[in-house]
């Protein structure tokens, strides 16, 4: 069995043979991000987004007081099977804040829910409240449908960051109790031999605990649930039939039993991962679970598997993306429709899901060093995953389709409230995101503004300054730590080159550097032994651009959207006479700019047209003879993440073209 710290012994085309070693991301520490862009919305999440959560979670009968264990049957406030996973991802979100930014406050309340959590432990290890107070004795029955792992999975992810930040133990020890129960539950020959979870989360956390506390059978345990998911006979089927329930979702999917497969493939259990070959159903389940495929290749070395990631990859990328980043266009499963259906107003495009590509995303880009899965990543970060929150931070997407009538709008929270702590740990782990490193690489995926610390070449400093977003010049400073005489070694800085910039250049202390002959698999690659004060200069081109669907997709059929950079762009009502819908973008228009307050990033202008709608017809006429009166329109588009935020609104992405 492998290491945890190297590669199997590799086989021919296995991901151990790739170019290169595998990157692996840069600490928390090794981070400081200091830019216009990012750094006040990492404030915003510290200062806003982190207090409102809490208090939601603190409300009487809710997450944190479910944690007591008084609930009694005939009480109020049911505790909800999912509720531990909602105090986990707001915990890593509050670890990861505190890594960087101590805060007293914060950090009582961040150990004041451990607490709770370590009483509310069983003394097997067992820790989920619903089935602690409401259903005691049917634990691990109902895999399919009741996140018993999925809670687990998130309480790991929380505890290695609390660990990172802080140093404690208190929450990895319960943690690691719990998952040592759960190795021994589903071990070969144990009662639930073969079982694997309905909502996957738990299989990416085993590879961090087992990263973090050194110990291989987490990893095991982790490939076990992999391999089984999918094998017949259909483990769901099975515990079914031995529970004799239809189980916790049994009244939300009635037909379950007469859609068999079709419910297969909602939580990714029709084949194994290793013969799938589509990108089916529930989104953010199929996220999580190819995150840990892609950690499993890169451990193992397993070139099936990473043949599968990548062809799940393109499945999803190349027929089931929206041009947002975001993922699932199908409401009734949160989830996969069929290539190419990308509904934009009653498409879905869940949060979590579009923050489980940006997960998938960085662990492809890090094992393959490949840009193009990072491109993906920055588009679904910049644009699917920043618009499930207000500016102010306390206000939410769950859904984030790419048009509205004027009756979408963001909430203070939800029932089901995953989306918001979700988004909130991505936001204070962007370091993860932005920078890896490899034994003798820094690798830059996203322009991230600030210091940075590498080991790479005996170790340096590494300066990053930029207006990115909104401006494309980014300006690198390389400082080497200090040695001996000819201590310097080599190693190589890779600057990602985003395949939306059409035009690039790039300079070494001024000269300029021919960008083909050092440009590999999206990132321009500078190996030298680094001088102090090197600095290199790369400049994207931000202009604004057209971007039109590929002819399959008939919600963005006679549409055109529009970028700049990485920000797709959105019209809304709010600042033309006519609805979203009704403008008109003549395809010789230019595009100017002007600054958005609001989002800090510039607004794209260009000179269109609309009809007024009702002119031309009597009233109450729902038919005419004559068509709408059209009146010059000055198009006005802000970015997508931004829109939602002054009051109701029509909103179009795909934009009507002439």
């Amino acid at each position: 069995m492998t290491t945890l710290s190297d590669p199997r012994t590799p086989t021919p085309g296995s991901a151990a043979d790739l170019p290169g070693a595998r990157l692996s991301p840069l600490g928390l520490r090794d981070v400081v991000v200091d830019d216009a862009f990012w750094a006040p919305r990492r404030e915003v999440v510290r200062t806003r987004t982190l207090p409102q959560q809490e208090a939601q979670m603190r409300q009487p009968g809710k997450q944190f007081d479910a944690l007591r264990l008084t609930w009694r049957p005939g009480d109020p406030d049911e505790p909800h099977i999912f509720w531990e996973s909602d105090v986990a991802k707001w915990i890593e979100a509050a670890s990861c804040s505190l890594a960087v930014h101590p805060d007293p406050d914060l950090e009582a309340s961040v150990e004041e829910a451990i607490a709770l959590l370590a009483g509310a432990q069983q003394d097997d290890g067992y820790l989920n409240t619903y089935f602690t107070v409401v259903r005691p004795g049917d634990r691990f029955t109902d895999l399919r449908d009741a996140h018993e792992l999925y809670c687990l999975g998130h309480l790991i992810e929380a505890a290695v960051a609390h660990h990172d930040a802080t140093g404690r133990t208190s929450l990895l020890d319960v943690v690691t109790r719990y998952a040592d129960l759960v190795d021994r539950t589903f071990a070969p020959g144990g009662p639930c031999e073969g079982g694997y979870d309905g909502h996957q989360e738990i299989e990416l956390a085993l590879v961090k605990l087992a990263r973090a506390t050194g110990e291989p059978r987490y990893l095991d345990l982790c490939r076990r649930m992999v391999d089984a998911r999918g094998t017949r006979p259909f483990y769901y089927e099975a515990e079914e039939a031995r529970r004799g329930t239809a189980g916790y979702f049994g009244e939300v999917f009635p037909h379950r039993v007469q859609q068999a497969e079709r419910f297969r493939e909602y939580n990714q259990s029709h084949l194994p991962v290793r013969e799938q070959q589509e990108v089916v159903g529930h989104s953010v389940r199929a996220m999580y679970l190819l995150s840990a495929v892609t950690d499993l290749a890169a451990e193992d070395g397993d070139a099936e598997l990473l043949a599968a990631a990548r062809r799940l990859w393109d499945s999803t990328t190349r027929t089931k993306t929206y041009v947002t980043g975001g993922v699932g266009a199908d409401p009734s499963i949160e989830g996969f429709s069929a290539p190419f259906d990308l509904p934009d107003e009653h498409g879905y495009a869940e949060t979590c899901a579009a923050i489980g590509l940006v997960m998938w995303a960085q662990r492809m880009t890090n094992l393959t060093r490949d840009g193009e899965y990072a491109d993906v990543m920055e588009r679904a970060l910049y644009n699917g995953v920043l618009s499930g929150s207000s500016t102010d931070g306390t206000h939410y997407f769950y859904g984030n389709p790419l048009a509205s009538d004027g009756s979408v709008h963001r909430h203070e929270w939800f029932g089901v409230a995953c989306c918001p702590p979700n988004l909130a740990r991505l936001l204070t782990s962007l370091q993860h995101y932005a920078y890896a490193q490899g034994p003798d690489e820094l690798a830059v995926h996203l322009y991230v503004g600030g210091r940075v610390r590498t080991s790479a070449g005996g170790g340096a400093t590494v300066r990053v300054e930029t207006t990115y977003p909104a401006g494309g010049d980014v300006r690198l400073t390389v400082e080497p730590d200090p040695g001996p005489a000819g201590a310097a070694t080599p190693w190589t800085l890779s600057l990602r080159v985003p395949a939306w910039s059409a035009r690039t250049r790039l300079l070494v202390d001024g000269a300029p550097v021919d960008l083909d002959a050092v440009t590999d698999r999206g990132y321009a690659r500078l190996t030298r032994t680094w001088r102090a004060g090197t600095v290199v200069e790369l400049g994207l081109d931000v202009e604004p651009h057209r971007v039109w669907a590929d002819t399959r997709v008939a919600a963005a059929a006679g549409r055109v959207a529009l970028q700049r950079g990485p920000i797709v762009h959105c019209i809304e009502g709010v600042d033309h006479p006519v609805p979203a819908h009704s403008v008109v973008l003549p395809r010789e228009a230019g595009l100017t700019l002007e600054p958005d307050p609001l989002s800090g990033l510039p607004a794209v202008r260009a000179d269109g047209f609309g009809d007024l709608g009702e002119e031309g017809g009597r009233e109450g006429d729902l038919y005419r003879r004559t068509p709408a009166e059209v009146v010059p329109v000055r198009l006005r588009a802000v970015p997508y993440f931004s829109w939602a935020n002054r009051g109701r609104s029509t909103m179009r992405v795909w934009i009507r073209e002439s």
